[in-house]
Protein backbone atom coordinates (compact mmCIF):
# COMPACT_ATOMS: atom_id res chain seq x y z
CA UNK A 1 0.00 0.00 0.00
CA UNK A 2 2.12 2.86 -1.35
CA UNK A 3 0.02 5.73 0.05
CA UNK A 4 0.07 4.71 3.72
CA UNK A 5 1.90 7.90 4.63
CA UNK A 6 -0.94 10.08 3.32
CA UNK A 7 -3.87 8.27 4.94
CA UNK A 8 -6.06 10.41 7.17
CA UNK A 9 -6.82 9.45 10.75
CA UNK A 10 -10.37 8.61 9.68
CA UNK A 11 -9.07 6.32 6.94
CA UNK A 12 -6.63 4.65 9.30
CA UNK A 13 -9.41 4.00 11.81
CA UNK A 14 -11.44 2.18 9.16
CA UNK A 15 -8.47 0.12 8.03
CA UNK A 16 -7.49 -0.75 11.60
CA UNK A 17 -11.06 -1.78 12.41
CA UNK A 18 -11.16 -4.16 9.41
CA UNK A 19 -7.65 -5.40 10.28
CA UNK A 20 -6.64 -4.36 6.75
CA UNK A 21 -3.71 -2.34 8.07
CA UNK A 22 -1.73 -2.40 11.29
CA UNK A 23 -0.49 0.55 13.38
CA UNK A 24 2.88 -1.19 13.23
CA UNK A 25 2.97 -0.87 9.43
CA UNK A 26 1.96 2.77 9.66
CA UNK A 27 4.64 3.54 12.24
CA UNK A 28 7.29 1.75 10.17
CA UNK A 29 6.26 3.88 7.19
CA UNK A 30 6.63 7.05 9.26
CA UNK A 31 10.11 6.12 10.44
CA UNK A 32 11.12 5.21 6.90
CA UNK A 33 10.15 8.71 5.81
CA UNK A 34 11.98 10.25 8.77
CA UNK A 35 15.12 8.41 7.74
CA UNK A 36 14.70 9.50 4.13
CA UNK A 37 13.70 13.13 4.53
CA UNK A 38 14.58 14.53 7.95
CA UNK A 39 18.16 15.13 6.93
CA UNK A 40 16.84 17.78 4.54
CA UNK A 41 13.99 19.04 6.71
CA UNK A 42 15.67 19.08 10.14
CA UNK A 43 12.24 18.87 11.74
CA UNK A 44 12.88 16.68 14.80
CA UNK A 45 14.56 17.30 18.15
CA UNK A 46 13.80 13.77 19.40
CA UNK A 47 13.02 10.62 17.41
CA UNK A 48 11.63 7.86 19.64
CA UNK A 49 11.53 4.80 17.42
CA UNK A 50 11.65 2.26 20.27
CA UNK A 51 8.88 3.92 22.27
CA UNK A 52 6.69 4.48 19.21
CA UNK A 53 7.02 0.93 17.95
CA UNK A 54 6.05 -0.41 21.40
CA UNK A 55 3.00 1.86 21.34
CA UNK A 56 2.15 0.68 17.82
CA UNK A 57 2.32 -2.98 18.84
CA UNK A 58 0.09 -2.33 21.84
CA UNK A 59 -2.39 -0.51 19.59
CA UNK A 60 -2.37 -3.37 17.10
CA UNK A 61 -3.29 -5.77 19.89
CA UNK A 62 -6.17 -3.53 21.00
CA UNK A 63 -7.61 -3.29 17.49
CA UNK A 64 -7.35 -7.08 17.13
CA UNK A 65 -9.40 -7.41 20.33
CA UNK A 66 -11.88 -4.84 19.06
CA UNK A 67 -11.05 -2.59 22.03
CA UNK A 68 -9.35 0.61 20.78
CA UNK A 69 -8.84 3.38 23.30
CA UNK A 70 -10.22 6.05 20.95
CA UNK A 71 -10.94 6.76 17.27
CA UNK A 72 -7.29 7.81 16.87
CA UNK A 73 -5.77 4.78 18.59
CA UNK A 74 -2.67 3.81 16.62
CA UNK A 75 -2.50 7.06 14.65
CA UNK A 76 1.03 8.55 14.55
CA UNK A 77 1.52 12.01 16.05
CA UNK A 78 4.40 14.38 16.78
CA UNK A 79 4.75 16.67 19.82
CA UNK A 80 6.25 20.18 19.64
CA UNK A 81 9.29 20.64 21.86
CA UNK A 82 7.66 23.32 24.00
CA UNK A 83 5.37 20.62 25.44
CA UNK A 84 6.54 18.23 28.15
CA UNK A 85 6.75 14.60 27.06
CA UNK A 86 7.64 12.16 29.80
CA UNK A 87 11.16 10.80 29.54
CA UNK A 88 12.49 13.48 27.20
CA UNK A 89 13.83 16.99 27.81
CA UNK A 90 11.79 20.05 26.88
CA UNK A 91 14.41 22.27 25.29
CA UNK A 92 12.03 24.89 23.82
CA UNK A 93 14.58 25.36 21.06
CA UNK A 94 17.20 26.81 23.42
CA UNK A 95 20.71 25.95 24.54
CA UNK A 96 19.85 27.65 27.86
CA UNK A 97 17.31 24.98 28.87
CA UNK A 98 18.30 21.83 30.78
CA UNK A 99 18.43 18.44 29.09
CA UNK A 100 16.71 16.85 32.08
CA UNK A 101 13.91 14.49 31.00
CA UNK A 102 10.39 15.62 31.87
CA UNK A 103 8.87 13.74 34.80
CA UNK A 104 5.38 13.67 33.28
CA UNK A 105 3.45 14.53 30.15
CA UNK A 106 1.82 17.92 29.73
CA UNK A 107 -1.98 17.58 29.68
CA UNK A 108 -2.29 17.65 25.90
CA UNK A 109 0.43 15.05 25.40
CA UNK A 110 -1.14 12.95 28.16
CA UNK A 111 -4.50 13.04 26.39
CA UNK A 112 -3.00 11.89 23.09
CA UNK A 113 -1.06 9.13 24.84
CA UNK A 114 -4.24 8.03 26.64
CA UNK A 115 -6.02 7.97 23.27
CA UNK A 116 -3.49 5.40 22.06
CA UNK A 117 -1.65 7.63 19.60
CA UNK A 118 1.79 6.52 18.47
CA UNK A 119 4.18 9.33 19.45
CA UNK A 120 6.98 9.54 16.89
CA UNK A 121 9.04 12.19 18.68
CA UNK A 122 9.40 15.90 19.40
CA UNK A 123 9.60 18.56 16.70
CA UNK A 124 11.70 21.70 16.39
CA UNK A 125 10.74 25.21 17.50
CA UNK A 126 12.65 28.51 17.55
CA UNK A 127 14.00 29.60 20.91
CA UNK A 128 11.09 29.92 23.37
CA UNK A 129 8.76 30.01 20.35
CA UNK A 130 9.75 33.63 19.74
CA UNK A 131 9.34 33.93 15.97
CA UNK A 132 7.40 32.95 12.87
CA UNK A 133 10.35 30.97 11.50
CA UNK A 134 12.01 27.83 12.86
CA UNK A 135 15.75 28.04 13.37
CA UNK A 136 18.10 28.56 16.29
CA UNK A 137 21.54 27.92 17.76
CA UNK A 138 20.47 24.64 19.38
CA UNK A 139 19.44 22.74 16.25
CA UNK A 140 20.06 24.81 13.10
CA UNK A 141 17.40 25.54 10.46
CA UNK A 142 14.16 23.68 9.74
CA UNK A 143 13.09 23.84 6.09
CA UNK A 144 9.84 23.80 4.15
CA UNK A 145 9.21 20.63 2.10
CA UNK A 146 7.53 22.69 -0.64
CA UNK A 147 10.81 24.53 -1.21
CA UNK A 148 13.86 23.79 0.89
CA UNK A 149 15.13 27.35 0.53
CA UNK A 150 12.02 28.69 2.33
CA UNK A 151 11.02 28.65 5.97
CA UNK A 152 8.16 26.41 7.11
CA UNK A 153 7.12 29.24 9.45
CA UNK A 154 7.07 29.06 13.20
CA UNK A 155 7.04 28.48 15.90
CA UNK A 156 5.54 25.01 15.30
CA UNK A 157 7.71 24.73 12.20
CA UNK A 158 9.04 21.23 12.76
CA UNK A 159 5.52 19.95 13.37
CA UNK A 160 4.22 21.38 10.09
CA UNK A 161 7.27 20.57 7.97
CA UNK A 162 7.27 16.92 8.98
CA UNK A 163 3.53 16.50 8.49
CA UNK A 164 3.62 18.18 5.07
CA UNK A 165 6.34 15.69 4.09
CA UNK A 166 4.08 12.77 4.94
CA UNK A 167 5.69 11.99 8.28
CA UNK A 168 2.90 11.03 10.65
CA UNK A 169 -0.80 11.87 10.47
CA UNK A 170 -1.30 14.40 13.27
CA UNK A 171 0.91 17.09 14.80
CA UNK A 172 0.61 18.92 18.10
CA UNK A 173 1.51 22.61 18.03
CA UNK A 174 1.22 25.59 20.33
CA UNK A 175 0.12 29.06 19.27
CA UNK A 176 0.93 32.29 21.13
CA UNK A 177 0.86 34.68 18.17
CA UNK A 178 0.21 32.47 15.16
CA UNK A 179 2.54 29.56 15.89
CA UNK A 180 0.08 26.88 14.74
CA UNK A 181 -1.47 28.90 11.92
CA UNK A 182 1.70 30.38 10.37
CA UNK A 183 3.51 27.07 9.75
CA UNK A 184 0.28 25.29 8.80
CA UNK A 185 -0.22 27.95 6.14
CA UNK A 186 3.35 27.89 4.83
CA UNK A 187 3.25 24.09 4.62
CA UNK A 188 -0.22 23.82 3.04
CA UNK A 189 -1.94 22.22 6.03
CA UNK A 190 -4.98 22.75 8.24
CA UNK A 191 -4.28 24.28 11.64
CA UNK A 192 -6.65 25.18 14.47
CA UNK A 193 -6.01 27.50 17.40
CA UNK A 194 -8.83 26.71 19.85
CA UNK A 195 -10.38 29.14 22.30
CA UNK A 196 -7.90 29.84 25.10
CA UNK A 197 -8.51 27.23 27.80
CA UNK A 198 -10.27 24.75 25.51
CA UNK A 199 -7.26 22.41 25.56
CA UNK A 200 -5.78 22.05 29.06
CA UNK A 201 -2.10 22.96 29.26
CA UNK A 202 0.41 23.06 32.09
CA UNK A 203 2.59 24.58 33.22
CA UNK A 204 1.70 28.09 32.02
CA UNK A 205 5.05 29.85 31.76
CA UNK A 206 5.78 33.53 31.87
CA UNK A 207 4.03 36.64 30.67
CA UNK A 208 2.76 34.95 27.52
CA UNK A 209 0.98 32.18 29.43
CA UNK A 210 -2.51 33.53 28.72
CA UNK A 211 -1.80 33.97 25.00
CA UNK A 212 -0.85 30.39 24.20
CA UNK A 213 -3.34 27.78 23.04
CA UNK A 214 -2.44 24.25 22.02
CA UNK A 215 -3.95 23.03 18.78
CA UNK A 216 -3.92 20.39 16.07
CA UNK A 217 -2.08 20.59 12.77
CA UNK A 218 -3.49 18.10 10.27
CA UNK A 219 -3.96 17.39 6.59
CA UNK A 220 -7.77 17.53 6.82
CA UNK A 221 -10.46 19.29 8.82
CA UNK A 222 -12.00 16.04 10.02
CA UNK A 223 -8.69 14.90 11.48
CA UNK A 224 -8.40 18.14 13.46
CA UNK A 225 -11.86 17.55 14.95
CA UNK A 226 -10.90 14.01 15.98
CA UNK A 227 -7.70 15.25 17.56
CA UNK A 228 -9.42 18.13 19.38
CA UNK A 229 -11.98 15.71 20.84
CA UNK A 230 -9.16 13.98 22.69
CA UNK A 231 -7.03 17.02 23.52
CA UNK A 232 -9.94 18.91 25.08
CA UNK A 233 -10.56 16.28 27.77
CA UNK A 234 -10.16 17.64 31.30
CA UNK A 235 -6.98 17.93 33.34
CA UNK A 236 -6.98 19.50 36.80
CA UNK A 237 -3.45 20.82 36.35
CA UNK A 238 -4.71 23.74 34.22
CA UNK A 239 -6.42 26.38 36.35
CA UNK A 240 -7.36 28.30 33.19
CA UNK A 241 -9.09 25.37 31.50
CA UNK A 242 -12.66 25.79 30.32
CA UNK A 243 -15.33 23.47 31.74
CA UNK A 244 -15.26 20.20 29.83
CA UNK A 245 -18.41 19.82 27.73
CA UNK A 246 -17.81 16.39 26.23
CA UNK A 247 -19.02 17.72 22.87
CA UNK A 248 -18.03 16.17 19.57
CA UNK A 249 -16.22 18.93 17.69
CA UNK A 250 -16.90 17.12 14.43
CA UNK A 251 -20.65 16.86 14.97
CA UNK A 252 -21.50 19.71 12.57
CA UNK A 253 -18.83 19.15 9.93
CA UNK A 254 -21.24 18.54 7.10
CA UNK A 255 -23.92 21.08 8.02
CA UNK A 256 -22.68 23.62 5.46
CA UNK A 257 -22.58 27.41 5.62
CA UNK A 258 -25.87 28.42 3.99
CA UNK A 259 -27.30 31.49 5.73
CA UNK A 260 -24.20 32.30 7.77
CA UNK A 261 -23.16 35.96 7.87
CA UNK A 262 -19.49 35.97 6.93
CA UNK A 263 -17.22 39.01 6.76
CA UNK A 264 -14.05 39.14 4.65
CA UNK A 265 -11.04 41.47 4.78
CA UNK A 266 -7.51 41.57 3.41
CA UNK A 267 -6.61 44.74 5.35
CA UNK A 268 -7.36 43.78 8.96
CA UNK A 269 -5.78 46.32 11.31
CA UNK A 270 -4.29 48.13 8.34
CA UNK A 271 -2.27 45.10 7.21
CA UNK A 272 -0.98 45.07 3.64
CA UNK A 273 -1.44 41.80 1.75
CA UNK A 274 0.55 40.53 -1.22
CA UNK A 275 -1.74 40.88 -4.29
CA UNK A 276 -1.59 37.17 -5.14
CA UNK A 277 -2.54 36.17 -1.60
CA UNK A 278 -5.32 38.78 -1.48
CA UNK A 279 -6.74 37.44 -4.75
CA UNK A 280 -6.74 33.88 -3.42
CA UNK A 281 -8.58 34.97 -0.27
CA UNK A 282 -11.19 36.85 -2.30
CA UNK A 283 -11.70 33.78 -4.49
CA UNK A 284 -12.21 31.70 -1.34
CA UNK A 285 -14.78 34.22 -0.08
CA UNK A 286 -16.70 33.84 -3.33
CA UNK A 287 -16.68 30.08 -2.78
CA UNK A 288 -18.43 30.63 0.57
CA UNK A 289 -20.93 32.85 -1.20
CA UNK A 290 -21.60 30.10 -3.74
CA UNK A 291 -22.24 27.74 -0.82
CA UNK A 292 -25.06 30.00 0.40
CA UNK A 293 -23.30 32.22 2.93
CA UNK A 294 -23.96 35.96 3.09
CA UNK A 295 -20.52 37.46 2.51
CA UNK A 296 -19.65 41.11 3.19
CA UNK A 297 -16.40 43.02 2.69
CA UNK A 298 -15.61 44.84 5.94
CA UNK A 299 -12.26 46.60 5.53
CA UNK A 300 -9.81 47.09 8.39
CA UNK A 301 -12.19 46.11 11.27
CA UNK A 302 -9.80 47.41 13.96
CA UNK A 303 -6.97 49.92 14.38
CA UNK A 304 -3.35 48.82 13.76
CA UNK A 305 -2.04 46.45 16.40
CA UNK A 306 1.60 47.50 16.59
CA UNK A 307 1.05 50.85 18.38
CA UNK A 308 -1.14 49.12 20.97
CA UNK A 309 0.86 45.97 21.58
CA UNK A 310 4.54 46.26 20.67
CA UNK A 311 5.57 47.28 24.19
CA UNK A 312 3.44 44.50 25.64
CA UNK A 313 5.09 42.00 23.29
CA UNK A 314 8.58 43.18 24.23
CA UNK A 315 7.70 42.97 27.94
CA UNK A 316 6.92 39.28 27.51
CA UNK A 317 10.32 38.63 25.99
CA UNK A 318 11.95 40.62 28.75
CA UNK A 319 10.20 38.51 31.38
CA UNK A 320 11.50 35.36 29.69
CA UNK A 321 15.03 36.76 29.63
CA UNK A 322 14.84 37.70 33.31
CA UNK A 323 14.46 34.01 34.18
CA UNK A 324 17.65 33.03 32.31
CA UNK A 325 20.98 33.46 34.16
CA UNK A 326 22.88 36.34 32.57
CA UNK A 327 25.92 34.13 32.13
CA UNK A 328 23.88 32.09 29.63
CA UNK A 329 22.73 35.03 27.51
CA UNK A 330 25.55 34.57 24.96
CA UNK A 331 24.02 31.15 24.18
CA UNK A 332 20.74 32.74 23.04
CA UNK A 333 19.58 33.48 19.50
CA UNK A 334 20.99 37.00 18.95
CA UNK A 335 17.69 38.21 17.50
CA UNK A 336 15.78 37.05 20.53
CA UNK A 337 18.36 38.51 22.91
CA UNK A 338 18.21 41.93 21.24
CA UNK A 339 14.43 42.19 21.59
CA UNK A 340 14.35 40.67 25.06
CA UNK A 341 16.89 43.21 26.33
CA UNK A 342 14.57 45.94 25.13
CA UNK A 343 11.76 44.22 26.97
CA UNK A 344 13.63 44.46 30.26
CA UNK A 345 13.15 48.20 30.09
CA UNK A 346 9.35 48.07 29.87
CA UNK A 347 7.72 49.39 33.01
CA UNK A 348 5.01 47.63 34.97
CA UNK A 349 2.57 50.39 34.01
CA UNK A 350 3.37 49.97 30.30
CA UNK A 351 2.87 46.22 30.52
CA UNK A 352 -0.48 46.74 32.24
CA UNK A 353 -1.53 49.08 29.44
CA UNK A 354 -1.13 46.07 27.16
CA UNK A 355 -3.51 44.05 29.32
CA UNK A 356 -6.08 46.85 29.11
CA UNK A 357 -5.61 46.97 25.34
CA UNK A 358 -6.34 43.24 25.20
CA UNK A 359 -9.63 43.80 27.04
CA UNK A 360 -10.58 46.57 24.66
CA UNK A 361 -9.76 44.50 21.59
CA UNK A 362 -11.64 41.50 22.95
CA UNK A 363 -14.74 43.63 23.54
CA UNK A 364 -14.44 45.12 20.05
CA UNK A 365 -14.31 41.68 18.45
CA UNK A 366 -17.18 40.34 20.59
CA UNK A 367 -19.35 43.19 19.33
CA UNK A 368 -18.18 42.53 15.76
CA UNK A 369 -19.34 38.92 16.01
CA UNK A 370 -22.81 40.00 17.01
CA UNK A 371 -23.11 41.15 13.39
CA UNK A 372 -20.97 38.49 11.69
CA UNK A 373 -20.84 34.78 12.45
CA UNK A 374 -17.33 34.41 11.03
CA UNK A 375 -14.50 36.55 9.69
CA UNK A 376 -12.33 35.51 6.73
CA UNK A 377 -8.88 36.94 6.02
CA UNK A 378 -5.41 35.87 4.92
CA UNK A 379 -3.55 33.87 7.54
CA UNK A 380 -0.21 35.25 6.36
CA UNK A 381 0.06 38.28 4.07
CA UNK A 382 2.79 36.83 1.83
CA UNK A 383 4.51 33.56 0.90
CA UNK A 384 7.23 32.13 3.16
CA UNK A 385 10.56 33.96 3.12
CA UNK A 386 13.99 32.49 2.58
CA UNK A 387 14.91 30.34 5.58
CA UNK A 388 18.13 32.32 6.10
CA UNK A 389 16.46 35.76 6.23
CA UNK A 390 16.73 37.45 9.65
CA UNK A 391 13.41 37.68 11.47
CA UNK A 392 11.78 40.96 12.49
CA UNK A 393 14.21 42.84 10.27
CA UNK A 394 13.92 44.83 7.05
CA UNK A 395 11.90 42.80 4.54
CA UNK A 396 10.77 40.35 7.22
CA UNK A 397 9.16 42.53 9.87
CA UNK A 398 7.00 40.60 12.32
CA UNK A 399 4.12 43.07 12.32
CA UNK A 400 4.07 43.44 8.53
CA UNK A 401 5.00 40.00 7.23
CA UNK A 402 4.39 37.35 9.89
CA UNK A 403 1.63 38.06 12.42
CA UNK A 404 -0.63 40.98 11.33
CA UNK A 405 -3.57 38.63 10.80
CA UNK A 406 -2.90 36.11 13.57
CA UNK A 407 -1.73 37.71 16.82
CA UNK A 408 -4.94 39.67 17.52
CA UNK A 409 -6.79 36.46 18.27
CA UNK A 410 -4.21 35.36 20.80
CA UNK A 411 -4.86 38.63 22.61
CA UNK A 412 -8.64 38.02 22.51
CA UNK A 413 -8.54 34.25 23.09
CA UNK A 414 -10.81 33.59 20.09
CA UNK A 415 -10.65 30.36 18.11
CA UNK A 416 -9.49 30.47 14.50
CA UNK A 417 -8.22 28.12 11.85
CA UNK A 418 -6.20 28.21 8.66
CA UNK A 419 -6.90 26.19 5.55
CA UNK A 420 -5.06 26.10 2.26
CA UNK A 421 -6.77 28.33 -0.32
CA UNK A 422 -4.48 27.94 -3.30
CA UNK A 423 -0.95 28.60 -4.49
CA UNK A 424 1.09 31.61 -5.46
CA UNK A 425 2.82 31.82 -8.83
CA UNK A 426 6.00 30.33 -7.33
CA UNK A 427 4.11 27.21 -6.26
CA UNK A 428 3.87 27.95 -2.53
CA UNK A 429 0.65 27.48 -0.54
CA UNK A 430 -1.44 30.34 0.80
CA UNK A 431 -3.84 30.15 3.73
CA UNK A 432 -7.34 31.40 4.47
CA UNK A 433 -7.93 32.21 8.15
CA UNK A 434 -11.41 31.58 9.55
CA UNK A 435 -12.09 33.44 12.80
CA UNK A 436 -15.07 32.97 15.10
CA UNK A 437 -16.24 34.27 18.46
CA UNK A 438 -15.13 32.54 21.64
CA UNK A 439 -16.18 28.89 22.00
CA UNK A 440 -17.12 28.53 18.29
CA UNK A 441 -14.73 25.74 17.30
CA UNK A 442 -17.60 23.66 15.89
CA UNK A 443 -18.74 26.53 13.67
CA UNK A 444 -15.21 27.17 12.41
CA UNK A 445 -14.64 23.49 11.69
CA UNK A 446 -18.01 23.32 9.91
CA UNK A 447 -17.12 26.28 7.69
CA UNK A 448 -13.64 24.88 6.99
CA UNK A 449 -15.09 21.48 6.08
CA UNK A 450 -17.56 23.08 3.67
CA UNK A 451 -14.76 25.00 1.96
CA UNK A 452 -12.46 21.98 1.95
CA UNK A 453 -15.11 19.88 0.19
CA UNK A 454 -16.04 22.60 -2.31
CA UNK A 455 -12.46 23.49 -3.20
CA UNK A 456 -11.02 19.97 -3.15
CA UNK A 457 -8.47 21.35 -0.70
CA UNK A 458 -8.30 17.94 0.97
CA UNK A 459 -6.66 16.25 -2.05
CA UNK A 460 -3.21 15.04 -0.94
CA UNK A 461 -0.41 14.75 -1.84
CA UNK A 462 -0.02 17.38 -4.52
CA UNK A 463 2.35 17.21 -7.48
CA UNK A 464 4.31 20.15 -6.07
CA UNK A 465 4.95 18.37 -2.78
CA UNK A 466 5.73 15.07 -4.48
CA UNK A 467 8.25 16.80 -6.75
CA UNK A 468 9.85 18.50 -3.75
CA UNK A 469 10.27 15.19 -1.99
CA UNK A 470 11.88 13.67 -5.06
CA UNK A 471 14.37 16.55 -5.10
CA UNK A 472 15.02 16.05 -1.39
CA UNK A 473 15.75 12.36 -1.91
CA UNK A 474 18.09 13.13 -4.80
CA UNK A 475 19.97 15.86 -2.93
CA UNK A 476 19.50 15.41 0.85
CA UNK A 477 22.19 17.95 1.66
CA UNK A 478 20.35 20.78 -0.13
Amino acid sequence: MTDIAWKSASELRGLYRRLALSPVEVAETAFGRIERYNGALNAFMVIDRDGAMAQARASEARWRRGAPLSPIDGVPVTIKDTVDLKGFPTRAGSRTTPDTPAAQDCPEAARLRAAGCVILGKTTTPEYGWKGMTDGPLFGTTRNPWNLERTPGGSSGGAAASLAAGIGTLALGTDGGGSVRIPATHCGLFGLKPTFGRVPHAPHKGAFGTLVATGPITRSVADAALMLNEMAKPDARDWYALPYTGEDFGADLWAGVAGLKIAVTTTFGGAQTDPEVAALVQTAARAFEALGAIVEEVGEVTAPLRPRFETYWLAGFGETLSRIPEARWPDLDPGFLELARRGLGVSRAEAYEGELARIALGTEMALFHQRHDLLLMPTIPAPPVNAAMPYHAQGNDRWARATPFTVAFNYTGQPCATIRCGFTSDGLPAGLQIVGPKYSERLILRAAAAYEAASLASSWPTPALAASLVRMAANPAA
